[in-house]
Formats: structure tokens, sequence, C-alpha cells
């Protein structure tokens, strides 16, 4: 018995083995959690792209739909200023008057919006980008109109300023187009123009976007048709 004693116990090669065991285990687990963890950070970057392009549709749907019909004195070359209905519709730039605003929201002042497509970074695709300025009356908007010469089609405007304090709305666009709709005429159904030459707001805007690199696992941002609910017309007086 005493023999037998003395000769009970653990060897070497059954400590190594215990510790490989333990080892593969630890290493087995640190790789189930860094899949998950790894899983979970692609699930939550899917998810913010998504609220993303949710959050650019519905915001440029509520700038449209909370535009003003304002007027803005424009400069003649040798003439008196001109009041014109502020709107400024073209392929890659647009610019109005909305009562909505990024930072405040609805609650927020009027605001003249300035929208430009420019190239992307390293000029893969384009960007729209987004200038707010406060508006302070038809006088400050006459300082982005170069003149309103008759039969020149309406007024040319100063080119849009792209800097620090711009908004980039969507990134990564293949393509983004501007195009208006005229008011319906009958019996001629409604047409889109990609220049706004009428001196009244146009009836829709709509704007072309594509993903540069489109992903079916993921929101992807699509053409969007915004109607424009105000009927009042800028340049005509109306008596209450």
């Amino acid at each position: 018995m005493t023999r037998r004693g003395k000769q009970a116990g653990v060897t070497l090669v059954e400590l190594l083995i215990a510790v490989t065991l333990v080892a593969l285990l630890s290493i087995g687990m640190l790789f189930a959690m860094r899949v998950g963890l790894n899983a979970m950070d692609r699930s939550n970057a899917r998810l913010m792209q998504n609220r993303r392009v949710v959050s650019v549709e519905r915001i440029l749907e509520q700038q449209v739909a909370n535009i003003m019909p304002v007027t803005a004195l424009c400069a003649n070359e040798n003439g008196p200023l001109t009041a014109i209905s502020f709107f400024q519709g073209e392929t890659s730039t647009m610019r109005f008057v909305s009562a909505y605003t990024l930072h405040e929201g609805t609650r927020g002042n009027a605001t003249m919006l300035e929208f430009q497509v420019i190239p992307g970074e390293d000029n893969a695709g384009v960007r729209l980008v987004l200038n707010e300025v406060l508006y302070s009356g038809p006088q400050a908007l006459g300082a982005t109109c170069l003149g309103n010469p008759p039969g020149a089609g309406g007024p040319t405007f100063r080119k849009v300023e792209i800097g620090p304090g711009s908004f980039v709305l969507a990134d990564k666009l293949a393509f983004c187009r501007l195009s208006y709709r005229e008011i319906a005429q009958a019996p001629k159904p409604p047409q889109w123009v990609i220049h706004w030459k009428e001196p009244i707001l146009p009836d829709a805007i709509r704007i072309e976007m594509a993903p540069l690199d489109p992903n079916a696992s993921r929101l992807n941002l699509i053409t969007l048709t915004i109607p424009v609910h105000v009927t009042r017309w800028p340049l005509e007086r109306y008596d209450f």
C-alpha cells in the first residue's frame, strides 16, 4: 500500500494533454466570439447604411414638400431690378427656398437651399451636395442672379459654391440627374424638362439616382419623383 501511494499522481504527459485541450477550447471560443462580433459589426453597418438611404429620401421629400413661392430682385445690365420667381432648375443644379432645414426640420426659418451634383472622391462617380443659406429677403436672393435679359428664356444664376460648410446628401452615385415636370395643359400630357424657364414653380421634381456599386443585400438610392403642392404664383398679387 505504501508503494502504491507513492506511485499515484499525474504524469507530465497527462498534464501536457490537459493544457493542450484547454488551449484548444480557448482558441475555439475566441474564434467563435470573433465571428459573432464581425457579424454584428456587418449587421450594424448595413443597418446604418439602410437608415442613411431612408433619411436622404425623407429629407429630399420634406424639403420639396415645404417649398416656398418667393421672389428675387434680379439685376439687369443698365436697367432697374426686376422681380423674378425664385427657382433655379437645371440638370445638375437646383435652388429654391424651403421651410425645412437639416438642423431644425420643419421648425426652422425659411432657408435658401442650393443643390449641386459634383464629381465624387478620386473622380469615382458623383455626389449630391447641399448648401443652406438663411433667407433674408428678395434682395439677398437677387445676389445669386446674374441677369434676366429679355428673350433669354429665363434668368441666369451664379454657380453654386462648394465649401467646408456644404453637406453631402448622397455619395458614391453612378449618376444624379434633376428634371422638372411642367404643369399639365389639356389635351397635352405633362412634359419633363432638364432646364426650368417658367416664371412659376414646377408641378413636380424628379431626382434620378443610382448607386455606383449596387448591392442587393441593402437598400439603394432610387429615383424620387416629388410633387410640388404649392399653387401660388409668386409674381401675381393676391388681394385678401
